[in-house]
C-alpha cells in the first residue's frame, strides 16, 4: 500500500491534551505465538505521555496490540512520547514505516489522530478512550477512525453498590481530576450503585463529592497534584467518609496515604486498571477497582482490522461484552458479607439484562 510520508501540521491539542503525563523512548513489541501465519498487515501503537510502562492505559493497550499481532504473525511497531508536541511526529513516523492500523492511546492524542487520519485516508486508526472532534469540540466522524470507548458507568455502579454495603460510617466519597465526561461517567455510575443499594436494603448511605442531578462535585483541577488530592481527601474524611473512589489517575495513592496518616480503617476504589496489581504497596486498602478492559478491546479491534473488518463504528465496552467490569475484592473479601457479594453479582446480571439501567449523560452512545 502506498503511504504518504509528509508530516501533518501540529495544531494545539486544547485543554484535554494538557492533562496527561509523560513517558519517553520507543520500543517495538515482539509476537509470542509460534503458530501464527505470516501477514503483511502491520499494526502500530502510539502512547500518550505516560508511556508503555505505566501499568495502566498505554501498557494494557499495547498488550492487546501485541496479542493480536502474535495471532497474525507480525511484529508490531510502537512509539512513546515524552512531550505533547511529539504526538503528531510519532504518528507520522509510524505511517511512513507502513503501518496499516495505528492505535493511539487516550484523548490527548485525539487532535493528532484526527489530523493524521484526514491527511492519510489510506491508513486506519483506533483511538482509545476518545472520539475525534472539530476544533470547537463538536463531534466529527471520519471513515478511517474507530473510537474505542467504555461505558464505565455500568461497572462503577457495581463499585458504588459494593461501597455502600461495605462502609462502616454510612458515608462514601468520590472526587475527580477534572470534570471531563471520561471522569464524571464513573461518578454517575457510582451514585446509581449507591442509590440502588439503598433502595434494595432500606438504608441511607450518603455520597459526598458528587451530585449527579446537578452534575457537580469535587475536582483536583489536574491529574498530578498529589498535595491537593491529599488535602481534598482530608476534607472527605472529615465528613465521615471511609471509602473513596478517586477518578484522577494515580492520585488515589494520595488518598490512601491520608488514610494511613490518620490511622483510618478505610478503603479506596481504583479506576481503569486493578490498583491491587498496579500499585501493590497499598493492597490492603483496595476494596476493588472499576476496570476498562483495554487489552481485550485493543486485541479485538486490531484483530478485526487485520481480518479486513475495520469500520468506523465505535467499539463500546460494556458489562455484557466484557469491556468493563470490577476487579476482585482481594484482601477485603473476608471482611465482606457474602450476601453483599451475591447482590453485586445480581446487580451485574440486572444491568446486562436491562432490568436495571445505569444512566449518565457522559456514557458513550
Amino acid at each position: 500500500m502506498q503511504r504518504r510520508t509528509t508530516a501533518t501540521s501540529l495544531v494545539a491539542m486544547g485543554a484535554l491534551a494538557a492533562l496527561v503525563l509523560s513517558g519517553c523512548g520507543s520500543a517495538p513489541a515482539t509476537p509470542t505465538s509460534t503458530d501464527a501465519q505470516a501477514s503483511d498487515f502491520l499494526p502500530c501503537a502510539v502512547s500518550d505521555l505516560t508511556g508503555f510502562n505505566d501499568n495502566d492505559f498505554n501498557e494494557l493497550t499495547l498488550d492487546g496490540v501485541k496479542a493480536a499481532a502474535a495471532k497474525i504473525g507480525v511484529t508490531p511497531k510502537s512509539s512513546e512520547s515524552s512531550a505533547e508536541d511529539q504526538y503528531a511526529g510519532n504518528i507520522d513516523a509510524l505511517i511512513s514505516q507502513g503501518c496499516d492500523l495505528l492505535v493511539t492511546v487516550g484523548f490527548a492524542l485525539a487532535t493528532a489522530t484526527r489530523d493524521a487520519a484526514t491527511a492519510n485516508t489510506d491508513v486506519n486508526f483506533a483511538l482509545i478512550d476518545s472520539a475525534v472532534s472539530n476544533d470547537d469540540f463538536s463531534p466529527l466522524v471520519l471513515d478511517n477512525v474507530k473510537p474505542v470507548l467504555f461505558d464505565t458507568a455500568q461497572a462503577a455502579a457495581l463499585a458504588g453498590y459494593l461501597a455502600a454495603g461495605a462502609t462502616k460510617t454510612g458515608v462514601v466519597g468520590t472526587y475527580g481530576g477534572m470534570p471531563f465526561p471520561s471522569v464524571t461517567v464513573f461518578m454517575d455510575g457510582f451514585a446509581d450503585g449507591i442509590d440502588r443499594y439503598n433502595a434494595t436494603n432500606g438504608t441511607t448511605v450518603k455520597l459526598v463529592g458528587w451530585d449527579k442531578k446537578a452534575q457537580d462535585g469535587q475536582f483536583i483541577g489536574s491529574f498530578d497534584d498529589q498535595v491537593k488530592a491529599k488535602t481534598l481527601t482530608a476534607g472527605l474524611l472529615d465528613q465521615g467518609v471511609d471509602i473513596i473512589m478517586p477518578v484522577a489517575g494515580t492520585l488515589f495513592t494520595a488518598s490512601v496515604q491520608e488514610m494511613i496518616d490518620r490511622g483510618i480503617d478505610g478503603a479506596v476504589i481504583g479506576v481503569n486498571s486493578d490498583a491491587y496489581v498496579s500499585t501493590p504497596e497499598f493492597q490492603k486498602y483496595y476494596l476493588t477497582s472499576v476496570l476498562k478492559n483495554l487489552t481485550k478491546a485493543a486485541d479485538e479491534v486490531t484483530t478485526a482490522a487485520a481480518d479486513g473488518n475495520f469500520d468506523n463504528t465505535a467499539y463500546v465496552g460494556t458489562l455484557e461484552n466484557g469491556g468493563v467490569g470490577i476487579a476482585p475484592t482481594h484482601d477485603w473479601e473476608s471482611k465482606l458479607d457474602p450476601k453483599l457479594l451475591d447482590q453485586v453479582k445480581q446487580l451485574e446480571a440486572d444491568i446486562i439484562s436491562g432490568a436495571f439501567v445505569v444512566t449518565s449523560p457522559s456514557s458513550p452512545k
